[in-house]
């Protein structure tokens, strides 16, 4: 121990050698004095062998890390270090080595090695060792070659300190990152974490300025929208968002934000800063964005500003869910409570909701025309269902042609339709069943066999309460102008024309 006393510079002091016994014995760190001159001796044959990178011989030659440890002869050990290993003496735990120096710490000491071979007298190294009952210890090891004996390592100082409870949190907290990570990566939504820090910075300007009406605000300065906008930073998204914006990486992706949050974006955008100043940090609402490939995404969006966050913004987790199947199913049930299928006119429902919305708010006047369809139940009879829906599909084809907005054509009954021209007169009426005459004749000409033909009668309602008399009036002309087409070609009505 004297080499030990005069290393720590107190050889001088009163204190006898027997206090230093104690002081190393009752020293709460794990202490061990050991003998190094064997690694001398080894490291001299391994340069005697011609090694220089004696990490790369660690690695091809695993025994030789085996050969370092065997090469350290313990002289001493404290009573710290019986007590941290669970050893009843010291000689329990030099018989119990194998089992404390094992598995990964083998693998450790290639860095506390390599800080020996380059003729260092001192390492300092984090490790693992293992109690005698099998406990995992992380430990710090330091360990100084003491003064008078740099030529033969044979007395070298080394210390243990225990920081199995700090590595363990770490270890829980990198696999809670790990599980945290695995999640967010492998989420079946779109999740972008975002920085909002600068738009709450922002936001709080115009406060200073003494805004209160922040909607106005919003409205006199649009701008305002577009910065905030362009003041979002992206920090990470997840692989589904690449796979649903269609693009190759996240840089592709991040490199094309003002495409991906374009004109769509703005309106939206606009509702959600309205709601950041009104202190809603938790938001949901449906959103249009782009892909990189300029297709419109219909997203479902929720907005939330992480709760460790909320002073700065600095953190916020958007998912996005795409509903444009969803979307696209609306509007084509939308389409198919509005439209006729078979002839892509508007169908009975909107007839009625649109004469009713006439009647209540105009424009007046409104010029009507209803048609039907001279023939189609003799077509069907003698040639078929197929070549009536056929003969209807023509049908829509000629009054969708003719009929412009904000004018609209619908297909009110089997083999009936109507025209309504809001603001129409007389002479729209007339001009409108000159054109659709001339597209049937034009038709007619484009498809052999089956002739097109409809009887049509007009009016026109001045007023809402004359629409329903218009109605009729406009019905029993077309039943006139039918009665004549079929007395002057001696037809029975239900022959085909």
């Amino acid at each position: 121990m004297a080499a030990c006393l005069y290393a720590c510079g107190m050889t001088n002091a009163p204190t006898t050698l027997a206090d230093f016994e104690h002081m190393f014995d009752l020293a709460p760190v794990s202490l061990w004095l050991q003998d190094f001159s064997g690694v001398r001796a080894l490291f001299e044959s391994w340069r005697a062998q011609g090694v220089t990178d004696v990490r790369a011989h660690l690695l091809a030659q695993p025994q030789a890390q085996r050969a370092y440890g065997q090469a350290i002869r313990i002289l001493r050990v404290n009573r710290r270090t019986l007590d941290l290993f669970g050893a009843s003496d010291q000689r329990a735990l030099e018989e119990a080595l194998p089992l404390v120096f094992r598995d990964e710490m083998h693998v450790h000491s290639i860095a506390e090695i390599e800080q020996l071979w380059a003729d260092g007298n001192s390492f300092d190294n984090q490790t693992v060792n293992y109690t005698l009952d099998g406990r995992r210890l992380d430990v710090r090891v330091r360990g100084r070659v003491l003064p008078g004996h740099e030529a033969a390592w044979d007395r070298v100082l080394v210390s243990l300190e225990d920081h199995t409870g700090q590595m363990r949190a770490q270890r829980r907290l990198q696999d809670s990152e790990r599980y945290a990570r695995g999640l967010f990566e492998h989420s079946p939504v779109s999740l972008w974490v975002e920085d909002f820090s600068q738009v709450k910075r922002l936001l709080d300007g115009v406060r200073e300025q003494g805004i209160r009406d922040f909607r106005t605000f919003l409205k006199v300065h649009p701008e305002f929208i577009e910065r905030c906008m362009r003041e979002i930073r992206v920090i990470d998204v997840n692989q589904v968002t690449l796979t649903l914006f269609g693009a190759p990486d996240k840089r592709s992706l991040l490199g094309a934000t003002e495409r991906v949050f374009g004109a769509r974006m703005r309106d939206s955008f606009a509702e959600q800063l309205l709601d950041l100043w009104d202190g809603q940090l938790v938001q949901q609402r449906e959103v249009v964005n782009t892909t990189l490939a300029g297709e419109p995404l219909h997203i479902h969006m929720q907005f939330a500003v992480l709760e460790a966050h909320r002073d700065d913004w600095s953190m916020v987790l958007v998912s996005l869910v795409d509903i444009t199947a969803r979307k696209k199913a609306e509007a084509y049930l939308e389409y198919l409570g509005k439209h006729d299928v078979l002839t892509g006119l508007r169908n009975r429902a909107f007839y009625v909701d649109e004469l009713n919305r006439l009647t209540r708010k105009g424009p007046w006047p409104v010029a009507l025309l209803v048609m039907d369809m001279n023939g189609l139940k003799a077509v069907n009879d003698e040639h078929g269902h197929a070549a009536g829906d056929a003969l209807l599909r023509r049908a829509g084809e000629v009054l969708g042609k003719a009929v412009d907005s904000p004018g609209c054509a619908a297909r009110i009954g089997g083999d009936e339709f109507c025209v309504l021209i809001p603001g129409g007169d007389e002479r729209a009426a007339q001009g409108m069943a000159e054109r659709v005459a001339g597209l049937v004749e034009i038709n007619n000409q484009f498809y052999p066999g089956q002739a097109l033909s409809f009887a049509t009668g007009t009016a026109v309602a001045r007023s809402g309460e004359q629409i329903e008399s218009a109605v009729h009036h406009a019905d029993q002309a077309m039943y006139e102008d039918k009665a004549r087409l079929y007395a002057s070609l001696k037809l029975e009505r239900r022959r085909p024309v």
